[in-house]
């Protein structure tokens, strides 16, 4: 009986090649006597890079949805920020032009004026008419204050010259000093400022009168034995419109380049005060 069966198992092996040649078998051409174990059926191998990229292999559509999606959330910020920028220009600017309501009810700078710039020529307030003006209150023995913001004064001008769309604006030098600082004083003084800044002097009532308008504080020290003397004064840069009117002042702390960019500001918010 063993016998038997020994034969029987060694006829079955050489009846299956696949067991005689030592392979698993292929399921197509399986012809053993007994049945062949059923495997587990394998999944397609992914390449690592096609896994991390998210490419799919059902005709690429995850890939758009993924563009799709980071579209969508690109146009999204884009619109908030958008939104949140107009919003933010739309409240600087209304606060701006509640600063000019409150500073023109001040009434500074109000009336004409009539002083002689440093070339011997008569000037009024309605010369500059139609012009943007930067007007400073200073004198020129003045030791150090006033050549600094002269030069700021100046400076803003070249800044806001750099753009070709906005109009011009006139540097305007006021002296507190008339008794030292007449046309001849003044046209020495202007000159290292640059070819652009107008210098004004005048009688000692006509300066006080125009100091005055603007609110502008200005005392003469004591003299020292040379009869050198130092004025005290406001030292302020004032923006005059177009339309002569008071619209802004900037402290000692203010940078060329903070004043240039409010005086754009309000160049592109202005009208006129009749309007």
């Amino acid at each position: 009986m063993l016998l038997a069966l020994l034969l029987r198992v060694r006829g079955a092996a050489r009846a299956c090649p696949a067991l005689r040649g030592g392979r698993p078998p292929r399921p197509a051409s399986h012809t053993c006597p007994w049945p062949s174990p059923r495997l587990p059926a394998q999944e397609p191998l992914t390449s690592p890079a096609r896994a991390l990229s998210g490419r799919a292999g059902a005709g690429g559509k995850a890939p758009l949805r993924l563009q799709t999606r980071l579209l969508v959330a690109v146009l999204l910020g884009a619109g908030g920020l958008g939104t949140w920028l107009y919003l933010r220009w739309e409240k600087e600017l209304q606060q701006l032009e509640q600063r000019v309501e409150q500073l023109r009810r001040v009434a500074v700078g109000q009336g004409d004026f009539q002083l002689v710039d440093h070339t011997g020529r008569p000037r009024r307030k309605a010369d500059f008419a139609g012009q943007w003006v930067l007007l400073y209150f200073g004198f020129t023995h003045c030791p150090d204050i006033c050549p600094e913001e002269l030069e700021k004064l100046v400076g803003v001008v070249r800044l806001l010259d750099n753009d070709p769309h906005l109009p011009p604006v006139q540097p305007i030098f006021v002296t507190v000093d008339p008794e030292r600082d007449d046309v001849a004083a003044m046209a020495r003084y202007v000159r290292d400022f640059g070819p652009r800044l107008l210098g004004l002097t005048g009688s000692p009532e006509d300066v006080r009168e125009v100091a005055k308008a603007y609110r502008v504080y200005a005392s003469a020290g004591a003299p020292d034995v040379d009869g050198d003397y130092i004025v005290d004064h406001t030292v302020l840069i004032y923006l005059l419109a177009p339309d002569g009117l008071f619209l802004d002042y900037y402290t000692r702390g203010k940078s060329e380049a903070q004043i240039a960019q409010s005086v754009q500001r309000h160049m592109v918010t202005y009208r006129p005060f009749n309007q």
